[in-house]
């Protein structure tokens, strides 16, 4: 397992957006373990923050665009492909716009400044998600198809061919991340004439200018087209030099269209939320589906975790049975709600609780049709959990735990009498000052029941 990576200090960039010609401050902020990528409107009242996650996205259109409670950042794919491309795990982005600055069309400049504020390790570990089956989405429409196959590292593959002799086909690889930031980070942005034609004359791409676009001519261009372009990037004299590309511009990369079309996958399949081991494989990659492949995939990984029930021999003779619980617990019948420990590391803990008829709670909960409170599961949960942030002091017996938090609290299934609740807690971060952060699962005939994010502190009883 590797760990967690977030930025040392902020760091701030200003530019334009490329699409609203605002002009835009950006600041990279640290985030703690399990934060993610979100983006906060600093410029908004409440300064709303808007998570990278492929649920948000309303449109393709010129980028990737994400809108949470009528809240919008567009064209967020080159600073997530940046995060992305070095590594990162968890970062705050704020603008004061409701687009981050083009730059210079790539992630170049967000790498630079991602460097200089520094890129440090965090004390949890990182979540990947291992493809062990080939995955696929096509889009019908255009052709295009994205497809993930095992692999031993995060790999991607593009090819791109739009049809027009300028640009011809390309293909871009990216064999590792580390590679990243030398192989793809510099590659910009591009758009054929005609595409530029019907953009101008929608009053878009306002920030554009010829430092932070290639533009391909795919036909001939009039006179009143040049005067138009001449006046839209404010030059004296444009002109088509033998490579196809308007003015001087100089390509970073003979497969730079290509190379750019993968820093948008990157991007884009960050909105997944979590690291991806697996060979990346895209055929005429494009924002929209990118992003349908992003929400199938973040599908998949939701139901595969919902379902990913841990396996245990409950017939083998436990780590601490019940008079051992109580040694270091001190909870009693009836408020003790685990039976036996099966496993105890330093950091995790499974334990098991058989629910009867018998539970004093099903008097009342509910007579007629029985169901295990919720709150008691979760209570459950904590006194397994008790366990693990107990083993750390010698005498356990001279302590009590105490909740402090509980997030992300949520009920799956129904537990009902003759069910065996089977608890696995995670600590989130090292165990401090007696202080326990801990993700808790419990299962029940093969599903998740229930799942928590808990803290708690263990406290020296007063009459010690």
């Amino acid at each position: 397992m590797t760990k967690q990576r977030t930025i040392a200090k902020e760091v701030t960039l200003k530019g334009v957006g490329l699409h609203t010609g605002e002009n835009v401050t950006m600041k990279f902020v640290p985030a703690p373990v399990n934060h993610g990528f979100a983006f906060k409107r600093v410029d908004l009242e409440g300064e709303p923050i808007i998570e990278a996650d492929a649920t948000y996205v309303i449109n393709t259109q010129r980028g990737t665009n994400l809108e949470k409670r009528g809240v919008k950042i567009q064209t967020s794919e080159h600073v997530l492909a940046a995060l992305v491309g070095l590594e990162i795990d968890n970062v705050m982005i704020e603008l004061d716009a409701p687009e981050p600055p083009i730059m210079d069309g790539s992630s170049k400049f967000f790498v630079e400044a991602l460097e200089q504020a520094g890129i440090v390790e965090q004390e949890a570990d990182r979540e990947v998600y291992v493809v062990k089956d080939v995955i696929t989405y096509r889009d019908e429409a255009t052709g295009s198809e994205i497809t993930v196959i095992p692999s031993e590292e995060y790999q991607i593959t593009t090819m791109v061919d739009f049809g027009t002799k300028v640009l011809g086909t390309q293909n871009a690889t990216l064999e590792r991340l580390s590679d990243f930031k030398l192989e793809i980070s510099d590659s910009r942005t591009f758009s054929f004439l005609h595409e530029l034609e019907m953009l101008l004359e929608h009053g878009l791409i306002k920030g554009g200018d010829l430092n932070n676009a290639i533009v391909y001519v795919d036909k001939e261009i009039s006179e009143a087209t040049m005067k138009k372009l001449q006046k839209a990037f404010k030059k004296d004299k444009l002109s088509v030099k033998p490579n196809g590309i308007l003015d001087n511009l100089t390509l970073h990369h003979p497969n730079e269209a290509a190379r750019h079309k993968l820093l948008d996958v990157i991007g884009d399949l960050a909105l997944i939320g979590m690291r991806i081991q697996g060979k990346v494989i895209a055929n005429k990659p494009g924002h929209y589906v990118n992003t349908q492949f992003a929400k199938k995939l973040a599908k998949m990984i939701k139901l595969e975790k919902r379902n990913n029930v841990p396996k245990y021999d409950l017939n083998k003779t436990p780590l601490m049975d019940v008079s051992q619980i109580m040694g270091m617990l001190p909870h009693r019948p009836p408020f003790l709600l685990v039976d036996k420990i099966l496993e105890l590391s330093d950091k995790h803990v499974v334990g098991v609780k058989n629910v009867t008829m018998n539970e004093p709670f099903f008097v009342g909960h509910f007579p007629g049709a029985p169901v295990m409170p919720g709150v008691l599961q979760i209570e459950a949960m904590a006194q397994t959990g008790g366990i693990l942030v107990l083993s750390t002091v010698p005498d356990p017996e001279n302590y009590l735990t105490y909740f402090m938090k509980i997030d992300n609290v949520k009920f799956k299934q129904q537990v009902v009498p003759g069910d065996t609740l089977i608890f696995k807690c995670d600590l989130m971060s090292p165990i401090r000052r007696g202080i326990c952060h801990m993700q808790a699962y419990a299962y029940a005939n093969g599903k998740l029941v229930s799942e928590a994010e808990l803290m708690a502190q263990i406290v020296k009883t007063k009459n010690q």
